[in-house]
């Protein structure tokens, strides 16, 4: 964190205005708040994981076992449940908000 001098940076007026509040201390002021891309968003990662997931969730579902599918996939069988288990969660979620279950 750099120390600037008021007078150098802001504008005489807003200078005098937070004169009004604070005189001759530090003050922290933070950086604009920006919104950031969630993780893998930019490099891809994000969709091939999606992508790899949804794959495994349909050979599940078209009969490929959880032993296959770590032979396959190169993943624990705990992993390959754990994303069976999101996937199903996720797709009867979407098929709810669409009305596939009304």
């Amino acid at each position: 964190m750099n120390y600037k001098n008021g007078k150098d940076v802001l504008p005489p007026s807003l200078l005098k205005e937070l004169q009004h509040y604070i005189q001759g201390e530090l003050v922290y002021i933070p950086k604009q708040t920006e919104q950031r891309a969630a993780w893998g968003e930019k490099s891809g990662s994000r969709q091939q994981l999606t992508l790899r997931n949804q794959e495994i969730y349909s050979c599940f579902i078209g009969g490929t076992s959880v032993t296959e599918l770590e032979r396959k996939f190169h993943l624990s069988g705990e992993s390959i449940r754990k994303i069976i288990v999101k996937v199903r969660r996720t797709s009867i979620h979407q098929a709810s908000a669409h009305g596939a279950y009304s």
